[in-house]
């Protein structure tokens, strides 16, 4: 199989380490020519996890995504779900054609507020059995430490789900594979968006008692939308069978563990955007300050608005939004919340 890589950011840049790390050979889209130099005359990248090394001799780097396509039977997406519309803008509309596609992107795309496998599906005619994603829960900077780590891979064929989960597994990283796509993509979008929550809680300093409510009160509205969606299999304990391949539940890492680290873990850009709104920041005073993108942020207003069309209330979530997008005070906006929380 051979892989091409579409973004350069932390995620992609872990992601390439972990085939790079197995011997595999991948063509690498980045963003300029001054990357791909730095990459191939220094091995590492010079933006992101600058601390990790690469056999440049497995990469193929290009700032063409035509280019990458041509020479891949199967992309991985790493792009941040604000730009990947723009990003397959040069694409002609059979470009993913007998290709296979895994997704690593947790975010929503805008305007249409479609899952990528249903905007690839409408744009590109990508079918759903072509379509995979991986999940957490997995912070870039832990996985390129090679700190022990899981990702779930899952699409609707389980043979070609583990054949794609095997070209990533380390001795510092296991899979795990499962067939629910809709439901881990739904699950990474909202619990970014609950990590914003957590990060203005803790910039309008409330503690540790007053966060352990708050997440338990995120994970119960998450199964409440994730049912209200059509997920199935979400229950807490419920398995078809007893064996390692275990249906999927919502207590597994990529629903509730996912959850748990992105709301506590330093590492967590949308905690981190949430704190500075919490401590008062603007919220472009808070994109400048990080430079980096929090995908909570676009996720919450699409949300918000696909709750509008199916008539469906998410409490918490809907205030994120409110603070960050109809200036609803952090202080204020939490005192509505203090009154959901049970």
């Amino acid at each position: 199989m051979q892989w091409g890589i579409i973004g350069s950011g932390s995620w992609a840049t872990a992601l390439v380490k972990l085939l790079n790390d197995n011997g595999h050979s991948v063509n690498w889209l980045v963003r300029s020519e001054a990357m791909a130099t730095h990459l191939r005359d220094r091995h590492h990248n010079p933006s992101y996890l600058s601390s990790v090394y690469f056999d440049t001799k497995l990469l193929d780097l290009s700032t063409d995504i035509n280019q990458v396509f041509e020479k891949s039977d199967s992309l991985l997406m790493a792009v941040p779900s604000a730009y990947t519309i723009d990003t397959l803008a040069p694409l002609a509309p059979d470009a993913f054609n007998g290709k296979k596609v895994l997704s690593a992107i947790k975010g929503i795309m805008p305007l249409e507020n479609l899952l990528l496998n249903d905007y690839l599906l409408k744009h590109y005619a990508l079918p759903l059995e072509n379509y995979f994603t991986v999940m957490g829960p997995c912070h870039a900077e832990e996985v390129a430490a090679e700190k022990l780590s899981y990702l779930t891979f899952s699409g609707t064929d389980v043979t070609s789900t583990d054949e794609i989960a095997s070209y990533f597994g380390t001795s510092c990283l296991n899979t795990i594979t499962n067939i629910d796509v809709y439901g881990v993509q739904y699950a990474a979008v909202l619990k970014n968006v609950y990590a914003l929550g957590a990060g203005i809680a803790h910039g309008l300093d409330y503690g540790d008692n007053f966060q352990s409510v708050l997440i338990a009160n995120c994970a119960d509205e998450m199964a409440g939308f994730l049912r209200k969606v059509g997920i199935q299999h979400i229950e807490v304990g419920v398995h078809e069978n007893e064996d390692h391949r275990k249906s999927p539940n919502y207590a597994a890492s990529v629903y509730l563990g996912d959850l748990l680290v992105t709301c506590y873990s330093l590492y967590s850009r949308n905690r981190t955007f949430g704190n500075m709104i919490g401590k008062g920041y603007s919220v472009k005073s808070a994109q400048l300050e990080m430079n980096m993108v929090a995908e909570g942020y676009n996720a919450s207003r699409s949300l918000f608005q696909i709750c509008n069309e199916i008539g469906y209330q998410l409490p918490i979530a809907g205030t994120v939004y409110r603070i960050l997008w109809e200036n609803v005070k952090p202080s204020h906006g939490f005192k509505q919340i203090e009154d959901v929380l049970v």
